[in-house]
């Protein structure tokens, strides 16, 4: 419409411009020369409209165009609108941009976006700090020059990209790679870390080696014993000596399968409500009378409770962990070693402590003391009994009531394990 619109329009315009000329014709005569200043004039302002128009376009640049008149008002209108839809759609297409991004900011991988060749053209922020890209001063860069690695370069040129590619960085990180063509010549970078699976595998492995070696000794013991047995007939001293040990040694499997049960019931549990009242002077009370039983008068024991101030949480969680730390105490600490075990209120909390005067642990055993099976003295603890889940044990169940265990020791100067409950975990006896 608007076409044939502008087309009327030039042709009023040319018809307009001649009339001038054939009235001053019948008056004058010299047609030809009026109707050519005529049609000169129509141009003359046809170039200067067409002036406004470019300068509009290429200097002005502004979102309203030059007012037109006659033919050139449709044309001003249509360039008007036109831009008025390529805003929009601009707009449309930085907010579909800014969606795509900021899903790509939520994943939990890394997303770099390159060209066939490997040029980069986008990236996460994930791909900032897995990669070590650097946006946007690594835009453009052949991601083959910012990864240096054989096995990535051959899996990019190769362009099998049927499977992923696992990858380890200098820094010790894992990554599973995947590559994925997309649109014309441009692909998609996916990068996962998978750093803590690969750690998991090797604790679960750990984990296997360490409960078959523990099992494996005490089954050894027993038969052994049993061959003994078979073979020939014990009697007396080695007979008494061979079942006390076999006892021992079933008594030690048990513990360890009990501990290990423990264990995986606390990993196992879903998040607690935390909203059980529990007794915790009345628990300590009764592990007082355990420890002085446990340690046969060989340690001094000091229990300093505050009779007034209980907890809310699980009450077998938390009392799994004080036995843990009392039974650590007594049994990896000699003969006449005072043991102090404290139950006080803090201004931010109630804290569990038990401290010794004991031997003390070096430094460097400290960060592992709550590693699964861990042991400072392997065979003092194989001559207690010990199975070196107790304190796995206490970190697993502190984490279930928003708490760590804080570990303090010093050699010669003793040893100090405790845990502060939050406030929102506290609950006091009515006086």
């Amino acid at each position: 419409m608007l076409e044939r619109l502008s087309w009327k329009r030039l042709v009023q315009e040319l018809m307009l411009c001649c009339l001038p000329a054939l009235a001053l014709s019948a008056f004058f005569g010299y047609l030809p020369w009026f109707l050519l200043a005529s049609v000169t004039g129509l141009l003359i302002w046809h170039f200067w409209n067409l002036l406004r128009l470019s300068w509009w376009l290429w200097v002005d640049r502004s979102m309203t165009p030059p007012p037109g008149r006659g033919s050139w008002e449709p044309l001003l209108y249509g360039l008007h609108q036109m831009q008025l839809r390529n805003k929009k759609r601009r707009r449309e297409l930085g907010r579909l941009i800014k969606r795509f991004r900021s899903g790509a900011e939520s994943l939990p991988d890394a997303v770099v976006l390159t060209t066939e060749e490997g040029s980069i053209f986008w990236c996460n922020g994930l791909a900032q700090q897995v990669l070590g890209l650097r946006w946007p001063d690594d835009s453009g860069q052949n991601i083959l020059n910012l990864l240096r690695y054989p096995e990535f370069t051959h899996y990019l040129k190769s362009r099998d990209f049927t499977g992923p590619l696992n990858l380890v960085l200098n820094s010790g990180r894992h990554l599973e790679i995947r590559m994925m063509p997309y649109t014309d010549r441009q692909l998609l970078m996916v990068a996962r870390d998978m750093t803590q699976m690969h750690q998991l595998e090797g604790m679960r492995r750990t984990f296997f080696a360490n409960v078959s070696h523990e099992l494996r000794t005490p089954l050894t013991v027993l038969q052994g014993y049993l061959e003994m047995l078979h073979d020939r007939s014990l009697e007396g001293a080695a007979r008494d000596k061979a079942l006390q040990t076999m006892r021992e040694q079933t008594s030690r499997m048990e513990g360890l399968v009990k501990q290990l049960l423990t264990l995986s019931k606390i990993e196992a549990a879903p998040a607690l409500s935390l909203n059980e009242r529990v007794d915790v002077p009345g628990l300590l009370h009764g592990l007082e009378r355990q420890a002085h039983t446990l340690s046969q008068h060989r340690h001094l024991f000091s229990f300093e409770v505050d009779n007034r101030l209980q907890a809310l949480g699980n009450e077998e969680q938390l009392y799994s962990a004080m036995t843990n730390l009392v039974y650590n105490a007594v049994n990896h600490t000699p003969t006449g070693t005072h043991i102090t075990v404290r139950w006080r209120r803090l201004p931010h909390g109630a804290e569990f402590s038990v401290a010794d005067d004991g031997p003390g642990i070096a430094a460097e055993h400290l960060p592992r003391l709550t590693e699964r099976f861990y042991r400072v003295d392997r065979a003092r603890s194989r001559q207690t009994g010990g199975s070196g889940l107790g304190l796995a044990i206490v970190k697993h169940a502190l984490n279930h009531h928003d708490s760590r265990l804080e570990i303090v020791s010093e050699p010669g100067k003793g040893s100090s394990f405790s845990f502060v409950l939050p406030e929102r975990l506290i609950a006091e006896k009515c006086p």
